[in-house]
Order: structure tokens, then sequence, then C-alpha cells
């Protein structure tokens, strides 16, 4: 039942993850699909009050759950704890991930544009290598994967944006059309940095499905900065199912 309930969590609340799932090898479908849902769980942390002490001890139980060696009987958690016994997943890099939500409870900008990256590899990095680790993939491509994940993490929050602002957010350290365009080409070159290290990622292909739109976002994103402002940012429905299915037979992005 609480592998079914992680599934079901990301098929409503993270569909482009999911699919990204089912392109995945069934071998690590299920594992990927519970650390999604945790991913999920965290994420939405913030959205769910408005009380910040209230956000921050939500948070606090889920960097509890993953550091405790004893599960709690949750339909996420108790999968989650058994996960990470399992894969051995590091917990230093769960907790990281899951802190760095506390910035999504607060109105405050990002101080710098070092902080933003932090935030992207803590959020963005941290899931996408972890996901690798479920995949098998080596040490040695840790680089690599994080590399790709700063892309999709970037293509991701450009898209974003606009609703983060209508929260009362300021998520970008410089909104103006030229600076989203040199994040956008940031992301690109990191993108194209990994890309050439594809080779020596084969394990982690799995988990690299997770990002198949990334070039296609930033790729606008360069081309029409303006379109992050106004919230309308994204691919077509067949671009997006043949980006996706393309990464999935070939094993290219």
């Amino acid at each position: 039942m609480s592998q079914s309930a992680c599934s079901e969590r990301v098929q409503k609340g993270d569909p482009d993850r999911f699919l990204a799932t089912l392109a995945a090898p069934k071998t690590c479908r299920e594992d990927l699909l519970t650390l999604y849902a945790l991913n999920l769980e965290v994420a939405r942390v913030p959205w769910l009050t408005k009380e910040t002490m209230i956000a921050e001890m939500r948070l606090q139980w889920w960097r509890d759950v993953v550091a405790e060696p004893i599960a709690r009987a949750h339909e996420v958690a108790a999968p989650v704890h058994d996960l990470i016994q399992r894969a051995n997943l590091p917990v230093d890099v769960l907790d990281q991930m899951i802190a760095a939500r506390l910035w999504d409870i607060y109105p405050d900008p990002f101080e710098d544009l070092a902080a933003f990256d932090l935030y992207i590899d803590h959020t963005s990095g941290h899931l996408m290598w972890l996901a690798a680790l479920i995949c098998g993939a080596p040490a040695t491509c840790e680089g690599m994967v994080r590399d790709f994940a700063f892309a999709a993490g970037i293509a991701n929050f450009l898209r974003a944006a606009s609703d983060l602002e209508s929260r009362g957010r300021r998520p970008l350290v410089d909104g103006r059309a030229p600076a989203v365009r040199d994040l956008a080409q940031r992301a690109l070159d990191r993108l194209s940095i990994a890309r050439l290290n594809r080779r020596r990622m084969v394990r982690a292909a799995p988990a690299l499905l997770a990002g198949w739109q990334a070039q296609g976002l930033l790729k606008q994103a360069v081309a029409e900065p303006s379109l992050v402002g106004l919230g309308a940012l994204g691919l077509s429905e067949f671009s997006r199912r043949k980006s996706l299915a393309w990464q999935a037979i070939t094993g290219r992005f």
C-alpha cells in the first residue's frame, strides 16, 4: 500500500517526473517513485501553511525521518526509510535536500548568485544524484550528473518563477531580461559539459530522464526571456512526448 501511495502521489503531484519514471527500466521504477514522492512531500511543505514555524517543524519532521534508524508509520516515510537502507543512500545529502526548502518558506530573496546556485544544487542536484545512485551510477560521475541537474533545475525554476512571484516570493537574483537570458545560457553551457561525458553516465541515464525538457525550455528562455515573467515558458505536448521518447530510446540528452 505504501509503494502504491508513493506512485499515486507522484502521478498527481509531479506528472513530469512520473512520465519520466515510466520510461525508466522496471528494475528501478519503484525506488525512483519513492524518492520522487519524498521530494514532492518536502517541496510542498512551505505552501501548506502561512505559519512559518509550523512549516519549519514539518521540514524538521522529514529531516528526522531520513536520519532515524527506525521507520515511521507513514505511507511515504516508511518506504523512504526502507529505500535509504537498501540503497545505502547518503543521509547527509537527503538532509541538505530537505533543508534547502527552508528558503521556500520565507519571502526573502537569495543573497546573491552563489546562494541561488547552491539552492539549485541542493534541490535539483541532490535529487538527481540520489536518483542516479539508485540506478547504480558510480561515484565518479557525480559532477557530470550535477551539471545536467543544474540545467534541469534552472529550466524548472524559470518555468515556476512567475508562480513563485504571485505567491510573494522573489525567485530570481535579477529578473531583468538580459540576466534571465544569461542564466539560461549558463545552464545550457552546463548541459553541454554533461553531454561531453555522456558515455561515462550510462548507469545514470534513467535518473537523467527527469530532465528531458531542459534543453527546450532553456533555449526558449534564451530566445525570449520575457516568457519567464509571463509564466509562458513551456513546450507543446507533442514536443514533450517526442523529447522524452527520444531520450528514453537513445539514452542521449
